[in-house]
């Protein structure tokens, strides 16, 4: 299932805060990639016995939890 373009905004948007308020964050997540990369993980793909890369993982849980403030100081 692949993201509207509206979706890929606001995603690109949530990304480009990410990184403007935790550098450091940022960081530490490339610095993962890279040591998937070192094990042998595939660009795009899976990585080592059939896992996604943590990068992949930390991305997912820390956009989810922007939306979910987002949507609670939106709804209060």
């Amino acid at each position: 299932m692949s993201l509207s373009p509206r979706e890929r905004r606001i995603l690109a948007e949530i990304e480009r805060a990410l990184e403007q308020d935790d550098p450091e964050l940022v960081r530490r997540v490339a610095e993962i990639d890279e040591t998937e990369w070192a094990r042998g993980a595939r660009p795009g793909g899976r990585g080592l016995r059939g896992r996604a890369p943590r990068a992949w993982v930390i991305y997912v849980a820390v956009t989810l939890v922007i939306v979910c403030l987002l949507i609670a100081v939106l709804t209060t």
